[in-house]
């Protein structure tokens, strides 16, 4: 899985959504800046969703969501990452 648009198996993507939300959720939510980013999570596993949902991390909340995220999770980001960053 080297393409950038091809979306990952179910799976990835689901692990990537769940542990993203759980980032988000973490944040204070007075001016519905975490509120905002929650739904825009709220998407599909098509095409580049899922880098999408990585890319919308600062690269500290990037590593942490590594940090969450399942091993064979973990080993899609970085090399997608490797790939196209």
């Amino acid at each position: 899985m080297t393409d950038y648009y091809t979306a990952p198996p179910q799976e990835i993507f689901e692990d990537i959504k769940e542990n993203a939300r759980k980032i988000w959720q973490s944040y204070d939510d007075t001016y519905g800046y975490a509120s905002e980013k929650i739904a825009r999570i709220d998407i599909e596993n098509i095409s580049d969703n899922a880098w999408y949902i990585v890319a919308m991390f600062d690269q500290t909340n990037q590593l942490k969501l590594l940090s969450m995220v399942k091993p064979e999770t973990m080993k899609a980001i970085i090399k997608i990452k490797q790939t196209y960053d």
